[in-house]
């Protein structure tokens, strides 16, 4: 898709002004690249599904033209589709994610060399809508990712792209940062992509040129502190913080590492990015603290700024008292186990008049977070045992710990498209009972197949309203 030009978008004075000193900033490069229309898209494959059934990159024609070089599971499209029509979207086979976003992983490589085979706690602060919740679900697998939302309608999003990237070791908690106090040296890494003045995403969305505004720019930077300084006990020593925002000012960046420097004893961490990558790499005024700034004329994604930093002071020790969990019976636990791969690696509890799905290594560490926090979704849902019958939650269809030797009714597009639409779909020769809805062998979700008709299991806030 060729960019046009945009002769309506103008910029603010005052931040062309401010960046005039900053390392790789070119203002004709950067003014003239915020006038040319057109969005770059970029995707994140799940490593989880993708490639378990018949793959995406193979026999599924999304519009890939390039690999984002800084992550091993990004893509560049040619163009945008439409992805509320695309049901392997919701089957959460990919996560649409902004390219310059998921340089999170070239961090993660430089601090934890063997991060796959850990059992890091990571504590995602701001985490809404899920892309750097997902995208650390997929970098440790064997660790405990804790996403957090403070803002409960914005937590729902949250909670549905966890569903649907499948993996059990996400927890979706919404709290504020002070919340976590209690739990003191708790995470191994804390990662606070920070609400911020917003001016990396003025190509992508020019009406918060209009919000763009110094004071804002000073609100935000302060609001960034005290975010950092109420979660600070939460990190143990030797512990990782991970900051980004998608600002461009130097107030909510390049300062807010001189701050962390001046108030508390740390290190800072250097990515040294590929030269090719065209990612600036800074160092703050007052501490020399290394960080990385994505200008959208430099590189293929859009205004971005991340830095690593490493705790080097002693944590403080106390933990709260861990919340006992309501255990399933055993007859609730025979009932599920036929629905699962590797039933033994599981603990079965009830949460909210279902039984969750817990993960045996997971279990202390959630019982710690369970004390303290609102916790929205953590494991996976199994659903409601009722007269020995399992009523299956959607979060199980989704899941990855689900066996596949399951009745299923396998669909074509348009009837995957109903089906997520909450419409009556056939289900032709399919066996009565509880069936998995599947479009190129990846779940959909659940119907029931009854004598005469087909009840429609999608959850109705999931639906599709788009035509």
């Amino acid at each position: 898709m060729q960019p046009k030009l945009n002769y309506y978008l103008s910029l603010p004075a005052a931040l062309i002004h401010s960046l005039q000193n900053v390392k790789g900033f070119s203002q004709e490069a950067f003014e003239q690249v915020h006038a040319l229309t057109g969005q770059l898209t970029s995707v994140r494959l799940n490593p989880y599904k993708w490639g378990q059934a018949s793959s995406p990159l193979t026999t599924y024609h999304l519009p890939l033209s390039s690999p984002v070089p800084w992550c091993s599971t990004g893509f560049y499209l040619s163009e945008r589709p439409s992805f509320t029509l695309d049901p392997l979207f919701h089957a959460g086979c990919y996560y649409v994610q902004e390219a310059s976003s998921m340089f999170l992983e070239q961090m993660i490589k430089t601090v934890y060399p063997g991060h796959a085979a850990a059992h890091y706690k990571v504590l995602d602060l701001c985490a809404a809508p899920g892309g750097k919740t997902t995208h650390l679900s997929a970098l440790f697998p064997e660790g405990l990712i804790v996403s957090n939302e403070v803002i409960k309608t914005r937590s729902g999003i949250l909670t549905e792209n966890a569903v649907k990237w499948g993996k059990e070791n996400i927890v979706v908690t919404s709290n504020d940062a002070a919340d976590f106090k209690p739990l003191q040296g708790c995470f191994d890494m804390i990662v606070i992509d920070a609400p911020c003045s917003g001016s990396g995403m003025f190509r992508k969305d020019p009406d918060a040129i209009r919000e763009w505004s110094l004071q804002n720019v000073n609100h935000c930077s302060k609001r960034q502190q005290r975010i950092i300084e109420d979660v600070w006990p939460a990190l143990k020593e030797d512990g990782i913080l991970i900051y980004a925002t998608c600002s461009y000012s130097v107030e909510e960046n390049e300062n807010i590492l001189d701050w962390i420097g001046e108030k508390y004893n740390v290190g800072s961490i250097r990515v040294k990015p590929e030269d090719s990558f065209g990612i600036v790499e800074t160092e703050s005024a007052a501490r020399g603290m290394y960080g990385y700034r994505f200008y959208p004329d430099k590189i293929k994604g859009e205004g971005f700024f991340i830095a690593g930093i490493r705790k080097k002071e002693i944590a403080d020790a106390g933990m709260p008292k861990p919340k006992k969990f309501a255990m399933a019976s055993d007859q609730e636990r025979k009932t599920i186990v036929p629905f699962l791969t590797e039933p033994e690696q599981f603990e079965y509890v009830h949460a909210n008049e279902e039984v969750t799905i817990l993960k045996k290594n997971d279990m202390e560490g959630l019982a710690m977070l369970f004390a303290v926090l609102y916790v929205k979704k953590m494991g996976i849902k199994a659903g409601k045992v009722i007269r020995g019958e399992l009523i299956p939650a959607h979060d199980l269809a989704l899941s990855t710990i689900i066996t596949s030797n399951l009745e299923a009714i396998d669909v074509q597009k348009e009837i995957a498209l109903d089906y997520l639409r909450k419409k009556d779909i056939p289900a032709d020769n399919a066996e009565r009972g509880w069936n998995i809805v599947r479009f190129m062998n990846y779940n959909l979700g659940w119907a029931k197949v009854l004598v005469n008709r087909v009840n429609n299991y999608y959850p109705q806030h999931f639906r599709i309203l788009k035509h």
